[in-house]
């Protein structure tokens, strides 16, 4: 028979000093040591799903601890499972340490190495990120010791690495959740407000219609001379086929059939150059 889970509460506190109510995993192990020795023996699949579900009020303790830190909590919860289930597996019971005591550790690390290696907006090497994180830890500590914002080369100092190194560590922090277009933006002196996105750029359309002007240019040029004088009579001076015949004193049906055969190659080469 699976033991019974117990819990009690335990107040945490959230942003804004409320206090809201949690379920702590009690002091006592959700599974009898023996039945670790029996699962160490046999490495039974039911008994390791059986201790998993037993020690899940763990993983979901351990999980809210990283809530609000711009991870869905269904997917911590996912990855301390992970945790959990490596701790179950390398768990030796006749070393009289409580599950509990020797799997925190585990799930914690497991959620920390996801924050580390998926939490960034921007791709960052490892050793970057790891650096980044014992800066900001530098940068406590040296606030506590003396009393005032330390300095880069201080920080640097403790970390034992250049003062550029040191900055790029503490410029790191800003690509690790980036800023919503909807963040609302406002001037104290002023009593308008706005977002982000009203000072973002958009597209160019002038730009776009440049470039679409050049690749028209050089298509153009891949033509004989009668075709092009065709196209741009027709398309960039806007004359019909019928005063395009009459300034190149040719029949309006020869004019269509240039005009086709020129539109014709002016997709080829169109196609050409996006193959390029």
């Amino acid at each position: 028979m699976r033991p019974r889970e117990t819990a009690e509460p335990v107040g945490l506190e959230e942003e804004g000093g409320k206090s809201v109510s949690e379920e702590r995993p009690s002091t006592r192990d959700a599974a009898t040591p023996e039945l670790f020795e029996e699962y160490g023996r046999t490495r039974d699949p039911e008994l390791r799903e059986q201790l998993i579900l037993a020690h899940s009020n763990l993983v979901r303790y351990l999980a809210r601890k990283f809530a609000n830190r711009g991870e869905p909590l269904e997917d911590l919860i996912q990855v301390g499972m992970i945790g959990l289930m490596n701790a179950i597996d390398r768990f030796d019971s006749s070393r009289g340490i409580r599950f509990a005591t020797y799997a925190t550790p585990t799930i914690m690390g497991e959620i920390r190495r996801h924050f580390r290696d998926r939490g960034w907006a921007v791709k960052v090497p490892r050793r970057l990120q790891e650096l980044s994180l014992a800066a900001n830890k530098a940068i406590d500590g040296l606030t506590q010791e003396l009393d005032r914002a330390p300095t880069v080369a201080e920080i640097a100092s403790r970390l034992e690495v250049s003062e550029q190194e040191a900055l790029e560590a503490m410029e790191l922090g800003d690509l690790y959740e980036l800023p919503s277009l909807d963040t609302a933006l406002r001037d104290e002196s002023e009593d308008s407000r706005g977002i982000l996105a009203d000072y973002v750029g958009g597209i160019d359309e002038e730009m776009e219609r440049f470039e679409s002007r050049a690749r028209l240019a050089e298509a153009l040029s891949a033509l004989p001379p009668r075709e092009r004088s065709i196209i741009e009579l027709r398309f960039l001076a806007g004359l019909s086929q019928t005063e395009v015949a009459r300034r190149l004193r040719m029949s309006q049906m020869h004019v269509s059939r240039l005009q086709h055969r020129a539109l014709q190659r002016l997709r080829e080469v169109v196609r050409d150059q996006d193959a390029a």
